[in-house]
């Protein structure tokens, strides 16, 4: 059913909450690095969100179980990448890094999936991608660089930047496995499922590093990356899908740096420099036409 008049003219609100949502966990990534490990916190916000989802997902569970078993394995594997690894990763780089500069690195996730599909789907990128990746990639060093190339040089000036790029690498992983295997299983059952892996998964993390008691000064950090990122902000955004297309969401991502970079400013006291500035227009230039497809030559009319 068509969506009503009103409501599609307002969708346009769900990918920039989305948006606001994963932008603002950057920044709180961040921020409770003070106050609490990497581990836990991963930990911590995957078991707020399987708590959370537990009353409704069991029925879906027993409903769907024949699905499940056919595809655990799968899920397993984007639990790996997408809710450890990226997610972890992440964590661990913001010891070392500044939220702005995640921000403008998570930013790189579509042109590094554009490399990763090279070598599980075998899709070779057009020009347009080609060009779009070498642009972005030159944002991405002015970034790290802070402007300054000689600063490239430097060793050990860049552990938290690296950290994020591995994570990035990692996460685009997780979006050419979805688009390699295509599986025909309900989203939320998906992410339950994931997210039970991902728990699994964080045991011996746990075991061998401890974890944090939660406290007053991380309570709040770890119920809002449990309940918002983990869960609200993916529904928004599936939403978003349902009424723009995918196409017309997915452009609304490019806003994430400077959401980022805005909130961190006010909030983290963090600055925003003429490299970030620049660095993040070479890169949404060149996500934008990495996603440029080549048209097809024109059909010459029978006579």
């Amino acid at each position: 059913m068509e969506p009503h008049p009103i409501l599609k003219r307002w969708a346009v609100l769900l990918p920039v909450i989305a948006v606001f949502i994963w932008s603002l966990n950057i920044a709180v990534t961040r921020y409770v690095t003070e106050f609490i490990s990497p581990v836990s916190i991963s930990f911590y916000r995957w078991l707020v969100a399987f708590i959370v989802l537990t009353p409704f997902m069991l029925p879906q569970l027993h409903k769907n179980r024949a699905l499940i078993a056919r595809h655990w394995k799968q899920l397993a594997v984007l639990a790996a990448f997408g809710m450890v690894l990226y997610q972890g990763l992440s964590y661990s780089a913001a010891h070392y890094t500044t939220a702005t500069n995640m921000g403008i690195i998570n930013a790189f996730i579509p042109v590094f999936t554009i490399l990763v599909s090279i070598f599980i789907l075998k899709e070779w990128p057009n020009r347009f991608a080609v060009a779009g990746c070498c642009i972005s990639f030159f944002g991405l060093m002015l970034v790290i660089a802070k402007g300054q190339w000689a600063n490239l040089l430097s060793l050990g000036g860049h552990a938290g930047d690296a950290i994020m790029l591995a994570a990035v690498f990692f996460y685009a992983f997780y979006g050419v496995f979805l688009k390699k295997w295509q599986l025909q299983i309900p989203l939320f059952i998906s992410a339950y499922v994931q997210i039970f892996f991902a728990l699994l998964y964080h045991v011996p993390f746990v075991l061998y590093f401890g974890l944090d008691a939660v406290n007053a000064q991380n309570a709040a950090s770890v119920l809002y990356a449990g309940l918002f990122p983990s869960l609200a902000a993916p529904l928004l955004w599936m939403l978003a899908v349902q009424y723009l297309g995918p196409n017309r969401t997915s452009i609304f991502m490019n806003l994430m740096p400077i959401v980022t970079a805005v909130i961190a400013y006010y909030w983290l006291s963090e600055q925003w420099t003429v490299y970030h500035s620049a660095g993040t227009a070479l890169a949404i230039l060149g996500v934008l036409l990495a996603q440029k497809k080549i048209s097809a030559l024109p059909q010459l009319k029978k006579i």
